[in-house]
């Protein structure tokens, strides 16, 4: 039987990619890895892996998603505004906090 691994984050937080330094929120969590083989073979810089969560984020001040490993995340402790064109529709803009938002609805 393969392990389980707990997601360290959740849907709503902000965290920070540790390669690329970019704020983001994640939107969605995946258990494992659930794209195409092609596309982790063009994207997942240094391979991580996929047996592990992977999150749906929103990238700070840009108009695109990504889908990110687990493992190239942090925890966000900047307090600025967060930009992204999809948020109105994603999180409820009058219910968050310094380090959260709230999901309108469940993703996954």
């Amino acid at each position: 039987m393969a392990k389980i691994h707990i997601a360290q984050f959740a849907p709503g937080q902000i965290v920070k990619h540790t390669a690329f330094g970019y704020r983001a929120l994640i939107f969605d969590v995946d258990a494992t890895y659930s794209q195409s083989p092609e596309w982790y073979d063009i994207m997942a810089e240094g391979k991580p892996r996929k047996d592990r969560p992977w999150y749906h984020i929103l990238v700070d001040g840009e108009d695109h998603t990504t889908y990110v490993a687990e493992c190239n995340l942090e925890i966000c402790h900047e307090t600025d505004c967060f930009e992204h064109p999809m948020m109105d529709s994603l999180f409820d803009p009058a219910a968050h906090s310094v380090s959260d938002y709230a999901a309108r609805f469940v993703v996954n």
